[in-house]
């Protein structure tokens, strides 16, 4: 059960009361609107507010911090939530039920997320030079490993194409360019941008009462500036000209990615209907596209279907050899006709139910999954509890799943081959 709690107009806190970890966990987020124009400030900007505080200066003396609370731990959290993205701090922690008689950890780990969000260490007014340009390298070096994941590279140049001028088709941590423009001042006017102006979402996962999380945040929620906080909204998802695009590079296996659209999204009633047609068509090892594509005519090595729930979009990446790209994407195509033909087994629902439901309980097997879950959903506008989520997958029907697979439409293709 979560409760939700208004700390100041725009500064949400979410609590999920939970005994049954010896960890708990908070997290605050800005929400952001998604754009290329912030994005890279918006990913860069976590990990700088951990390189140091005014009483805390510099790594070290952050880590000494966290081992006087029993090895707490705090990391940055930069996500893509639709048209949202978030930045902000995840603090992980013992519960004080299991310190040493006498210690506390929640008011004291609170105060130094207070700390490392307010009181960062600074220079003639900007953050450390030193600090950003570290941390600029750093996250540069993070979107080239990203890049030379080839598969990763090719989904990555389909969505672009496919989503030019919509907010999806902006990498969550920037483009790399923009990364290195970044200065330590524009930085800095960016973070007061931040904390004047965005909604605040705070979420708590353990067994302390939601009311004392509340007055425990309370000292770092009257430092934050007074004054409107508009949250960003959600869109419908808008797409470039259909397109059919190839590109050659030196790799021994082709990468084909494909774009579907739809117009269910997670705000959709049809939501569901379409995450089990999504599991069924390509989403795990019992789905049409492994069985078919993959283990009964071996058109590819890898095979699998995702869907982008906050935009409607559904992406399917295959591995193959680069004289099967032909064969591959008209099989894939005919599966989810046969999809839509309703021609899907009973063994075949029943193992999409099972994957989605399986999925769904991990989301319930650590504080970390249960923020995620819940904070995603209260964000991305869902809302829906995993109690209730998981009913609604257990009656989806047949019917259901067809008319979600009937609203996919091929929109893009691209092939990754091999050569010079």
């Amino acid at each position: 059960m979560i409760e939700t709690i208004s700390l100041r107009p725009g500064i949400t806190l979410r609590c999920c009361r939970d005994g049954r970890f010896k960890q708990g966990c908070l997290t605050v987020q800005f929400l952001r609107p998604m754009g290329r124009e912030e994005a890279a400030l918006n990913a860069l900007l976590p990990a700088v507010l951990l390189r140091g505080s005014r009483k805390h200066p510099d790594l070290r003396s952050i880590t000494h911090a966290l081992d006087d609370l029993y090895g707490a731990s705090v990391s940055t959290m930069v996500r893509r939530i639709g048209d949202i993205q978030t930045v902000g701090l995840y603090c992980g922690f013992m519960e004080d039920r299991f310190a040493l008689p006498g210690d506390k950890v929640l008011e004291p780990m609170l105060h130094l997320l207070e700390e490392l969000l307010l009181d960062p260490a600074t220079a003639n007014g900007a953050f450390l030079p030193d600090f950003v340009e570290s941390e600029q390298r750093n996250l540069i070096a993070t979107v080239e490993s990203e890049l030379n994941n080839k598969q990763a590279y090719a989904m990555a140049r389909m969505v672009r194409t496919m989503c030019a001028g919509d907010s999806f088709a902006v990498p969550r941590l920037g483009e790399k360019e923009d990364i290195a423009a970044i200065t330590p001042t524009g930085l800095w006017q960016h973070y007061e941008k931040i904390l004047a102006t965005s909604p605040v979402e705070f979420f708590f996962v353990g067994s302390a009462e939601p009311a004392q999380v509340a007055t425990l945040l309370e000292p770092l929620v009257s430092r934050l500036p007074q004054g409107e906080r508009i949250r960003p909204e959600h869109k419908q998802l808008q797409t470039a000209a259909p397109s059919d695009f190839s590109e050659t590079m030196d790799i021994a296996q082709g990468k084909l990615c494909m774009g579907f659209v739809s117009p269910i999204t997670n705000r959709d009633p049809r939501f569901i209907p379409m995450q089990v047609l999504n599991t069924l068509f390509g989403g795990g090892m019992t789905s049409k596209l492994f069985q078919n594509v993959r283990e009964k005519l071996s058109l590819c090595y890898s095979v699998g279907s995702s869907y982008h729930g906050s935009k409607g979009l559904v992406t399917v990446a295959a591995g193959l050899d680069f004289d099967k790209e032909t064969a591959a994407r008209e099989e894939i195509v005919a599966q989810l006709a046969a999809c839509k033909a309703g021609l899907i087994s009973h063994t075949e629902l029943t193992a999409a139910r099972e994957a989605l439901l399986s999925a769904l309980r991990a989301s319930m097997d650590s504080p970390g999954a249960i923020e995620s879950y819940y904070s995603t959903a209260a964000i991305s506008g869902s809302g829906r509890s995993l109690e209730t989520y998981m009913a609604a997958v257990e009656a989806v029907t047949l019917e259901q799943v067809v008319e979600a697979a009937a609203s996919l439409e091929l929109h893009t293709v691209f092939f990754l081959k091999g050569g010079v």
